[in-house]
C-alpha cells in the first residue's frame, strides 16, 4: 500500500515541477505589452486618466511642537541612534558624527568626519525644520547620504527628539 502512495505523490509533484516550467518557459517567449489607448473605443464613455504621479507626502512642521515636546521621550528616541552617534561635549565621531550642539550648526560640520556628498552639497544649517525633514526620511532628505536610519514617520517622535537635540548644548538655540 505505501508504495501506491508514493507514486501518487511522485505524480503529484512531477506534474507540480512540469506546470511550475511551463510558466517560467511561457514568461520567456512570450512578452505581452500595454498598449497606449484602448482599442476598442465605446461611445459615452470616457477614458479615465491616467493617475497622476504621487508626490512626496508633505512633511508637517515640528515647530508649533517643540515647546511642549517631551524631552524623556525624546532622550528616549535617541537611544535609536546611539549605535551610530555619540551625544557628549567633544565626544568622537563613530559611524555618524557626534550630536552635541547640532541644533543651528552647519551641514556637515564635524571636523574629520567623512561625511556623504549628498550631506556635504546641502547648505544651510540645522535647524529645527531642517532636522524635522532629515529625521522623517533621511534618504528623502539627501538621497545618496550613508545613513541607514529609516526615519521617524510620527510627528511628535521627530518634535520630541530634536527639543532633546537643542539641551545638548552649553547655550541651546531658542525655540521658534
Amino acid at each position: 500500500m505505501s508504495l501506491e502512495t508514493n507514486k501518487i505523490a511522485a505524480a503529484v509533484l512531477t506534474a507540480g515541477v512540469i506546470a511550475m516550467t511551463s510558466g517560467f518557459i511561457a514568461g520567456i517567449l512570450v512578452h505581452p505589452h500595454q498598449l497606449k489607448e484602448s482599442v476598442y473605443k465605446v461611445e459615452g464613455v470616457q477614458q479615465a486618466a491616467a493617475p497622476a504621479a504621487a508626490a512626496p507626502p508633505a512633511i508637517e512642521p515640528v515647530g508649533p511642537l517643540l515647546a511642549a515636546a517631551d524631552l524623556a521621550a525624546g532622550e528616549a528616541q535617541s537611544k535609536k541612534c546611539t549605535a551610530c552617534h555619540t551625544f557628549t561635549q567633544g565626544g568622537p565621531n563613530r559611524v555618524g558624527p557626534n550630536l552635541w550642539d547640532i541644533v543651528g550648526a552647519k551641514h556637515a560640520h564635524a571636523e574629520g568626519f567623512a561625511y556623504s556628498d549628498a550631506i556635504k552639497s546641502k547648505s544651510g544649517n540645522w535647524d529645527y525644520e531642517e532636522l524635522n525633514h532629515f529625521l522623517a526620511s533621511p534618504r528623502t532628505y539627501a538621497p545618496g547620504t550613508k545613513m541607514a536610519f529609516a526615519g521617524l514617520p510620527r510627528v511628535a517622535d521627530r518634535a520630541a527628539l530634536i527639543a532633546y537635540l537643542r539641551t545638548l548644548s552649553a547655550s541651546p538655540k531658542p525655540l521658534p
